[in-house]
């Protein structure tokens, strides 16, 4: 049993004896380093997923109608926000880069040019999705019961995003520096505000008028401002690796921008097959009923806590590998990419006893109606079994993605995301009349398949010889 544990943990098996370019640090050595920097960005990511669990909770005490007019919202405004995900993408990488090769300059001109071109996106998306907020909805599968509430809530979540857009830009050169604390701080501290304003505009309290729906919207909004200023005060500290003041030059620079694009434009593609997947899927449950959507919503919700964990040790990987190849050491590369989906692999086998054994119970957290609970039940049993194989995709893709290896990565999202997950949610829902647990069987084939296809990319080990 020994000797099988090491196999699979000890990195002298990582990397191929021809493949070594130097001394290898000690196991003890790569996975302190690999947890040092991943856990402020998995806890960010779980302590943020389960406040949003709690705004959800809250807003579930309105009923199924409000979780749903909730829940549709979110393809379409992930949709607007795929542009600034893709952006951040290139940055992550080009930071992890320059920061690998120790040239804080270029890594400084990295996130200037981001900024602007956050800035200008981000206008131009928010107000799309304040003008165009109800074709959108209603393009998303809106029932007639959530689609007045559910505008309302988009378009006060969109003013938000402008916010969260250059929260996000900032926070991604942060994590290709390595300083994913930082993240972790903003990012809680919003939610926690948002948590605030929920309890008091949801239903009313210490004066504050009960606004349901539109509450939550108008606090979400805010934490995302206060988000946004903590970020920014990040980067104004002069000892720190990136820093940005009024004297530095702002003026674009068409090398720094193709370098970002360069990635940016494959992770782009990516974003808009998965929005269009994701978008797609959710219309189609959509079409189930509002009481089906509402289970939806409160499964995918919990099983975000799963991916929260994989996506925190996603980060590190694309910092680490990113920073190691920055460094000409593209063993030391495989070495934390293999260590962090080790770790991702044992955190997703504690999901599978977590969510078996509390299935019922957790998703009587967000509602009271017995069918719902019934219902999420069953396919909790299907997210305990696929939660190793989603939190090591995710690690694995973000391993790829720090070594600028996107345009593979977007290749795979539009195979299994963009084609196969609707494909198999139409299929095992309506024509084999499976009903909502089809699409979670749909939900497991696209987890199954992008992690074998990802995975042998990275075994192959071409990722190392990519240039940036």
């Amino acid at each position: 049993m020994a000797s099988l544990i090491e196999r699979i943990y000890s990195n002298k098996y990582m990397v191929k004896p021809e493949d070594v370019v130097g001394d290898i640090p000690s196991d003890r050595e790569v996975y302190k380093t690999a947890i040092e920097v991943a856990w402020p960005s998995a806890l960010e990511s779980v302590l943020v997923q389960l406040i949003s669990s709690a705004d959800l909770i809250m807003v579930g005490g309105l009923g199924a109608v409000a979780i749903s007019a909730v829940g549709i919202t979110t393809q379409p405004r992930f949709i607007l926000l795929a542009v600034i995900f893709s952006l951040n993408i290139g940055v992550t990488a080009v930071v992890a880069r320059r920061k690998g090769e120790g040239n804080r300059e270029d890594a400084n001109k990295t996130l200037r040019q981001a900024l602007i071109i956050c800035t200008v996106l981000s206008l131009i998306l928010s107000a799309c999705g304040v003008i165009y907020a109800r074709p959108l909805i209603l393009f998303a599968g809106a029932q007639s019961d959530v689609v007045e509430s559910a505008i309302i809530y988009f378009r006060i979540i969109c003013v938000g995003n402008f916010f969260t857009s250059l929260s996000l830009t900032i926070n991604a050169a942060q994590r290709g520096a390595g300083n994913t604390r930082i993240s972790l701080k903003t990012n809680v501290a919003a939610n926690l505000i948002n948590l605030a304003f929920n309890y008091l505009l949801i239903k009313g309290h210490f004066g504050f008028p009960a606004l349901g729906v539109t509450g939550a919207a108008i606090a979400t909004a805010i934490g995302n401002f206060v988000g946004f200023l903590l970020s920014l005060k990040s980067i104004t500290f002069a000892h720190e690796f990136l820093h940005l003041n009024k004297n530095q030059s702002w003026k674009l620079e068409k090398h720094i921008i193709a370098s970002i694009l360069n990635i940016s434009g494959s992770a782009f593609v990516e974003q808009v097959f998965i929005r269009v997947g994701f978008f797609t899927t959710n219309k189609l449950i959509a079409s189930l009923g509002t009481v089906a959507f509402a289970t939806h919503q409160i499964c995918m919700n919990l099983v975000n806590i799963s991916f929260s964990f994989g996506d925190g040790l996603g980060i590190a990987a694309s910092a680490l590998v990113g920073q190691s190849l920055g460094a000409k050491r593209s063993d030391i590369a495989a070495v934390y990419g293999k260590s962090l989906q080790r770790i991702s692999l044992t955190v997703g086998i504690a999901f599978v006893f977590i969510f078996a054994l509390g299935k019922a119970f957790f998703i009587s957290l967000y509602t009271n109606d017995a069918a719902v609970i019934a219902a999420g039940a069953n396919i909790m049993l299907l997210i305990a079994v696929t939660s190793p194989i989603q939190t090591s995709n995710v690690v694995i893709s973000g391993s790829l993605r720090g070594a600028g290896d996107t345009k593979f990565v977007a290749y795979t999202s539009f195979v299994s995301i963009g084609i196969v997950r609707p494909g198999a949610t139409w299929l095992f829902c309506y024509p084999l009349g499976w009903g909502l647990i089809g699409a979670w069987f749909a939900y497991g084939t696209d987890q199954t398949l992008r992690l074998i296809i990802n995975y042998a990319r990275f075994l192959k080990g071409g990722w190392t010889k990519i240039k940036i």
